[in-house]
């Protein structure tokens, strides 16, 4: 029984050898057939042709466009301050996050009693003082009177005294009544001189009281300034933030209690680079004035506003490197605020014998595929300016002026390879071609 249940085995596997066999030979025999005949499943005599996109590449001037980031803030501001300490009695409805505020606009309005009581106070200095000083003129009005008809008795007094001296020469007239006229002139122009020194008090009482005048009115002006700090107004027009101020409130003096920025008057902060900030210097040294293009990316659009590059920061902070560039905003800052965080678009100068192409035709070795006429491609290195977003500008080398490139390198292609315009029609019967399902390529 043994004996049999081996003979059976050793038939069934011999029978399958034979089996195996004839299966092999007739694979070979369909092989051999198939290539004999030029054609078969999935195989083909010709070379394999990949479809791809390709673009020609001329030099031109190209202006890249550098974008950074940079943060919105206002050029004009200004810090409402309390100019007095005292309890606020009137607060502006304006005076509020986000208020609209004119020029001249009353805002704030301190307590003004005690610094009216000491207005009304300097007032009333002030006119004693210009009555005194009406006064001292006056006075010295009288003094010269006085001066005047001293002087004109003692020439009488004078006169006198000659007449009585030619009578006495003369042998007439008696000694005492000499002597009575010299004493009265004497007594003349001790009066003269008391009159002068009346006159140069009445001078100095005068010179006294414009002092005291002039004292008075700077006592004044300073009163009406301290009530005039009672009122709050607005410098320019614009929008009021970081507001403190509560009706009722005591606040001290020099307390801020606002800020009103001008939304017409905004700029945006660039930090840069070394290497972009040397892209964007003119000759000397000096930031040129190179328009910009600012954008705020939102849920609700893109909002754009038209800049210009307006000045360098003067120093660097520590710890800093590269440079902050500020640019003016022109126009269509309405809607952008001081905070913002905002995309900034800069027009650099142009590059001559430059081209622009998709950043997937560079592939990592930092070179391109250029296909022939035959559509059969090479590798030619080139050189990278700058980056673009999906694109790069290059620098076009003379192997590559008017040359065709593969617009999206696919992990199929390198050098060798032959290639058709999947722009251009394909040929008749061609069975060979094969799409490329990259980037860009449908």
């Amino acid at each position: 029984m043994r004996f049999l249940l081996r003979s059976l085995g050793g038939l069934f596997l011999t029978f399958l050898t034979i089996g195996l066999l004839f299966l092999a030979a007739f694979q070979m025999w369909q092989a051999v057939s198939s290539r004999a005949g030029g054609a078969g499943p999935g195989r083909g005599g010709a070379e394999q042709v990949y479809t791809t996109r390709l673009l020609n590449v001329t030099p031109r001037r190209v202006q890249p466009v550098m974008r950074v980031f940079g943060t919105v803030e206002s050029r004009r501001r200004l810090e409402l301050r309390a100019g007095a300490a005292g309890q606020i009695v009137h607060l502006d409805p304006a005076m509020q996050e986000g208020g609209q505020v004119a020029a001249g606009q009353l805002l704030v309005r301190i307590d003004p009693s005690a610094a009216q009581a000491a207005l009304d106070s300097q007032q009333a200095a002030r006119d004693d003082a210009e009555a005194t000083l009406r006064d001292a003129r006056r006075n010295v009005q009288v003094a010269t009177d006085d001066l005047a008809a001293a002087e004109r008795q003692a020439e009488l007094r004078r006169a006198a005294v000659q007449r009585q001296e030619a009578l006495a020469d003369r042998g007439l007239g008696a000694g005492a009544e000499r002597e009575t006229a010299q004493l009265a002139a004497s007594a003349a122009e001790q009066a003269v001189i008391a009159g002068r020194s009346a006159l140069a008090s009445a001078d100095s009482a005068v010179t006294a009281a414009v002092n005291a005048l002039r004292r008075a009115e700077i006592a004044l002006a300073e009163a009406r300034r301290a009530l005039d700090e009672t009122r709050i107004t607005a410098g320019f027009a614009g929008r009021v933030t970081a507001v403190t101020a509560v009706e009722g409130r005591l606040v001290s003096l020099n307390e801020q209690l606002a800020e009103i920025i001008d939304p017409d008057a905004l700029e945006v902060q660039v930090p840069l680079s070394l290497d972009q900030y040397a892209r964007l210097v003119a000759g000397g040294g000096q930031l040129a004035e190179r328009a910009a293009t600012v954008v705020l990316d939102g849920s609700a659009g893109r909002l754009t506003a038209t800049a210009r590059l307006d000045r360098a920061a003067a120093s660097v902070a520590e710890g800093a490197a590269g440079r902050i560039v500020f640019a003016r905003i022109l126009e269509g800052g309405e809607a952008l605020r001081p905070g913002d965080f905002v995309s900034v678009e800069i027009a650099e100068p142009e590059i001559a014998g430059a081209a622009r192409i998709p950043a997937a035709a560079v592939g990592p070795d930092g070179a391109v595929l250029v296909a022939d006429a035959e559509g059969r491609l090479s590798a030619v290195p080139v050189s990278v300016l700058r980056r673009q977003g999906d694109d790069v500008i290059i620098a076009v080398p003379a192997a590559l002026d008017g040359a065709r490139i593969v617009a999206e390198r696919a992990p199929q292609l390198g050098a060798g390879i032959l290639v058709r315009d999947a722009a251009a029609p394909a040929p008749a019967g061609d069975q060979q071609a094969q799409g490329l399902r990259g980037p860009g390529n449908g």
